[in-house]
């Protein structure tokens, strides 16, 4: 019987043990890394919705009317032009994830986006 070969039940519960620590380990960073990822869709969305009003003004000499301002923007992402003189973007995160905020404005007066609940 000493001649079998296999695992002891000690040496796999020290290796589901290990798994575990290092699963507990894992998860919040992963939930930290897809919660930076729903920012950086919002952030994106605004930014490519302020480059569409920028080169529209380029070509007609206005910014048009809010409601022809129509975007498509990613999945739970929801972009609005709130205002065309300053132009201002408000893209708005609808799954909640984002740590940051729910709302990044992005303002043509400071150039800077900021976000907001």
């Amino acid at each position: 019987m000493r001649d079998a070969k296999g695992f002891t039940l000690i040496e796999l519960l020290v290796v589901v043990a290990i798994v575990g620590i290092l699963a507990s380990i894992a998860i919040p960073q992963f939930a930290r890394y897809r919660g930076n990822a729903f920012c950086a869709r919002v952030m994106s969305d605004a930014k490519h919705a302020f480059t569409a009003m920028e080169a529209y003004y380029a070509e007609h000499l206005t910014y048009g009317s809010l409601d022809d301002t129509n975007f498509t923007s990613s999945e739970h992402v929801t972009v609005q032009v709130t205002s065309t003189n300053p132009l201002v973007i408000a893209a708005t995160d609808d799954s909640g994830q984002c740590p940051l905020g729910s709302t990044y404005t992005l303002s043509q007066d400071s150039g800077l986006g900021t976000w907001s609940n």
